[in-house]
């Protein structure tokens, strides 16, 4: 009902940047916080950046000062402006959104995931 699609992963130089995008589509009547997460080899998935309808941001500390979330209500998509990538940033990074269906008269609310994109930081 639901999808979200990431783009613009690949390989980024230390110091050097990337954009990532994430589309929502389907049946969709509005979408609540957006965010990115991220999971490198061996180690949890993480909350990299959220983002609020209204625009209010939440950042991981190890990311706060390089790393930009924002988000095109009327698109419905969501981008990570990741400046200043350390080798620690490689990751595979997900998005994710809190959807609002309407079906008949109610709503539901249904927490979706991208497939991930896979972000290398290397020289």
């Amino acid at each position: 009902q639901v999808q979200l699609v990431e783009s613009g992963g690949g390989l980024g130089q230390p110091g050097g940047s990337l954009r990532l995008s994430c589309a929502a589509s389907g049946s969709i009547f509005s979408l609540n916080a957006m965010g990115w997460y991220r999971q490198a080899p061996g180690k949890q998935r993480e909350l990299v950046a959220a983002i609020t309808s209204g625009g209010s941001t939440n950042y991981a500390d190890s990311v706060k000062g390089r790393f930009t979330i924002s988000r095109d209500n009327a698109k419905n998509t969501v981008y990570l402006q990741m400046n200043s990538l350390k080798p620690e940033d490689t990751a595979v990074y997900y998005c994710n959104a809190e959807a609002k269906l309407k079906e008949g008269w109610f709503y539901r609310y249904l927490e979706v995931w991208g497939q991930g994109t896979l972000v290398i930081v290397s020289s």
